[in-house]
């Protein structure tokens, strides 16, 4: 790789050259921002959905509320509330570039007791969509009769 000395500062290879990154910038591969991030881990489908959870305070980096120019790095712990669920994740790598879901789930590893409580949340959140009454739709002229005469009866 070319390395050049530009006026005091240290540059690395040609395209930071180009861009004018400093070589220390270049070393910060390892950290990411965190909307970036969530969004290459594939948890929010825009950059701009992962900024508004992050401002709305539903991420957490280590325990801490974060903002989202936070920078995330191997090993930070990452707590993430989508709707009724709770994610904890350890992060395992960090990526600019969004990928499949088989890469973006190598850069997480989700805590177990999270999965468990996700899982039963999930199942809570089915029994409850299940007891709705009206699984075949729209009511029929029969079943509306029914039902105003129970409110009338009230």
């Amino acid at each position: 790789m070319l390395e050049l000395c530009i006026e005091g500062q240290d540059f690395v290879g040609v395209d930071n050259i180009i861009l004018g990154k400093p070589k220390s910038q270049d070393m910060d591969i390892l950290k990411i921002r965190l909307d970036k991030w969530l969004w290459a881990a594939r948890f929010y489908k825009t950059r701009g959905l992962s900024a508004d959870a992050i401002d709305a305070g539903r991420v957490e980096v280590n325990g801490e509320r974060a903002k989202r120019s936070r920078l995330v790095q191997a090993g930070d712990r990452v707590r993430i509330r989508i709707g009724p669920y709770e994610h904890l994740v350890l992060v395992k790598a960090v990526s600019e570039k969004r990928g499949s879901a088989s890469i973006a789930q190598s850069l997480y590893e989700e805590d177990p007791e999270s999965k468990k409580a996700r899982e039963a949340m999930a199942a809570h959140v089915r029994a409850m969509n299940a007891n709705t009454g009206y699984e075949s739709g729209r009511p029929t002229k029969k079943d509306r009769r029914e039902i105003e005469r129970l409110r009338r009866r009230d």
